[in-house]
C-alpha cells in the first residue's frame, strides 16, 4: 500500500515544506485551471456566437441559463463530497476505498441530475414568466431553459467523475477531455445558432443544444477513461462497496454544505440577471458579458480551490495539522497574487474585451464602464472560494454556508437592487453590490480560517 502523500512531504513551516506545498499546488492547479477554463470557454463560445448573431438572442440565452445554473451549482455542491472524501482516504493511505467514494458519487449524480431536470422542466418557464420580465423575453428564455434542463444528468455525472479523478491527481486527462468537448461545443454552435448548411437558425436554443452535446460527449469520454485505468481494481472501482454509514454520511454532509453555499452565491448572481432584466434588455446583455468575463477569470481561483481541497484533505486525513494550515496559507497567497495581476490587466483592456462579444454601440456603452468597475471585486471573490474549499476539506462545513448566505443572499441581492433601480445607478449599481458582498464574504471566511488555526 502506498503511503499517504502528506506523510511523505516535509513537515513544519520550513522553506522546504512550503516549497513542496507550492509545487504540489501548482502541479495540480494547472490542469484543473485549464479544465475549468475549457468549461467557461463553452459559455464564452455560446455568448459570442449567440451574441454576434443577435443581442436579443443573447438575452434569451443568459436568462434561460440563469435559473438553470442555480440548480446546476446546487447539484455540483451536493457532489463536492466526492472530491473531499477521495482526498481524505488517499491521505489516510486507504486507496482501495476511493472506488466506493466514486460509486456513491455517480449514484448520487444520477438521481440529482434526473431530479434537476424535473424541477427545471416543471418550474423554470413558469418562474421566468412570473418575475416581471417582458413576455417576449420570458418566452425566448424559456425555450433555451428547457434544452438546458435536458442535459442536467450528463452535467452531474461528469462532475462526479471529474472530482474523483482530480482528487487522485489525474487532472491532466480530464483537461484534455474537457477541450475535446469544447471543440464539439463550438462546432455544434456554428451549425445551429446561425443555421449553417441549410439548417434553421436556432439562436439561443441552438447554443443550449451545443451545451447538451458537449456534456454528453464528456461523460462518455470520462467513463471510458476510468474503466480503463490500470489501477481500476486497486482503487476498488469495480467492487461493490461494503456499507460504511459514517463515510456515506460525511460525504453527504460535505455536499450539503457546499450545495447551500453554491445556492446562496449562484442564486444571488442569477438574481442580478433578473434585476438587469427589470432595467432593460440591453442591460441583460451587458451584464451577461460582464459576468461572463468575470466567470472566465474566476476559473483560475476555482481551479486553485480544487487543488487546495485536495492538499488540505490529504493533510487532514493524515492528521497533519501544520500541513493543513500550511497548504491553506500557500493557496491563499497564490490566489491573491493572481487576482491582483489580472485586475490590473483587465482595467485598461475592458473596451477591447467588450468588443469581442458585441459590436452594438448601445450595449458597449453599458458594458465597458461596468467591466472596469468589476475589477474591484476580482480579488475578494477569488479569495473567498479558495478559503471556503479549504475550510470544507478540513471538516468545517457550516461556516462557509452561513457566510455565503449572509454575503450574497442577505446583502448583495437587496443592495444591488437598491443601488441599480431606486438609486438610479443602473448596471453600475449591480456591480457595486457585488463588490460589497465579495469583500464581506472573503473577510468572514479568512477570519474563520484564522480562528481555527489559532485554536488549541
Amino acid at each position: 500500500m502506498s503511503p499517504p502523500a502528506a506523510a511523505t512531504a516535509p513537515s513544519g513551516w520550513s522553506g522546504e515544506a512550503i516549497r513542496e506545498d507550492l509545487n504540489r499546488l501548482l502541479r495540480l492547479s494547472a490542469p484543473v485551471v485549464v479544465s475549468r477554463l475549457a468549461i467557461m470557454t463553452m459559455g464564452v463560445t455560446d455568448a459570442i456566437v449567440v451574441g454576434r448573431y443577435s443581442a436579443e438572442q443573447l438575452g434569451f440565452h443568459a436568462l434561460g441559463w440563469a435559473p438553470t445554473v442555480v440548480v446546476l451549482m446546487v447539484a455540483i455542491g451536493l457532489l463536492q463530497g466526492v472530491q473531499v472524501m477521495t482526498a481524505r482516504v488517499i491521505g489516510e493511505g486507504r486507496r482501495h476505498l476511493a472506488g466506493a467514494v466514486l460509486r456513491r458519487g455517480v449514484t448520487y449524480a444520477l438521481w440529482i441530475g434526473l431530479a434537476s431536470t424535473a424541477v427545471l422542466v416543471a418550474g423554470g418557464p413558469a418562474f421566468l414568466h412570473a418575475i416581471g420580465l417582458e413576455p417576449t423575453l420570458a418566452t425566448g428564455a424559456s425555450a433555451a431553459l428547457l434544452v438546458f434542463a435536458l442535459g442536467m444528468t450528463f452535467h452531474t455525472v461528469s462532475v462526479a467523475q471529474t472530482f474523483w479523478l482530480e482528487a487522485l491527481n489525474k487532472a491532466s486527462p480530464v483537461m484534455w477531455m474537457m477541450w475535446i468537448a469544447n471543440i464539439a461545443n463550438l462546432l455544434v454552435n456554428l451549425l445551429l445558432v446561425p443555421g449553417t448548411f441549410g439548417l434553421p437558425a436556432m439562436g439561443a436554443v441552438g447554443g443550449a443544444w451545443s451545451t447538451f452535446a458537449a456534456r454528453a460527449l464528456l461523460t462518455l469520454c470520462l467513463t471510458i477513461y476510468i474503466l480503463r485505468l490500470p489501477e481500476v481494481r486497486e482503487l476498488g472501482v469495480l467492487d461493490k462497496p461494503a456499507r460504511d454509514k459514517a463515510m456515506e454520511t460525511e460525504q453527504r454532509r460535505v455536499g450539503y454544505g457546499a450545495a447551500f453555499s453554491n445556492f446562496s452565491e449562484v442564486a444571488a448572481f442569477a438574481g442580478m440577471n433578473v434585476v438587469a432584466g427589470w432595467i432593460g434588455a440591453l442591460e441583460v446583455a451587458a451584464w451577461a458579458i460582464v459576468l461572463n468575463v468575470a466567470a472566465v477569470i474566476f476559473m483560475v481561483p476555482l481551479g486553485v480551490s480544487t487543488a487546495t481541497s485536495v492538499l488540505v484533505g490529504n493533510a487532514y486525513g493524515a492528521r497533519d495539522r501544520q500541513g493543513v494550515e500550511r497548504a491553506g496559507v500557500v493557496a491563499f497567497g497564490v490566489t491573491a497574487l493572481f487576482a491582483v495581476v489580472v485586475s490590473l490587466a483587465l482595467w485598461p483592456a475592458a473596451a477591447v474585451i467588450s468588443r469581442a462579444y458585441t459590436d452594438d454601440g448601445r450595449a458597449l456603452a453599458l458594458t465597458v464602464p461596468a467591466l472596469v468597475l468589476s475589477c474591484l471585486f476580482l480579488i475578494p471573490d477569488a479569495l473567498q472560494v479558495v478559503v471556503a474549499h479549504g475550510l470544507r476539506a478540513r471538516g468545517d462545513v457550516v461556516m462557509p454556508s452561513v457566510t455565503h448566505m449572509i454575503s450574497y443572499l442577505a446583502v448583495m441581492m437587496p443592495l444591488s437592487w437598491w443601488l441599480s433601480i431606486p438609486m438610479g445607478l443602473g448596471l453600475q449599481g449591480i456591480v457595486m453590490g457585488v463588490i460589497v458582498a465579495s469583500f464581506l464574504s472573503a473577510g468572514l471566511l479568512l477570519w474563520r480560517w484564522w480562528a481555527l488555526a489559532v485554536r488549541v
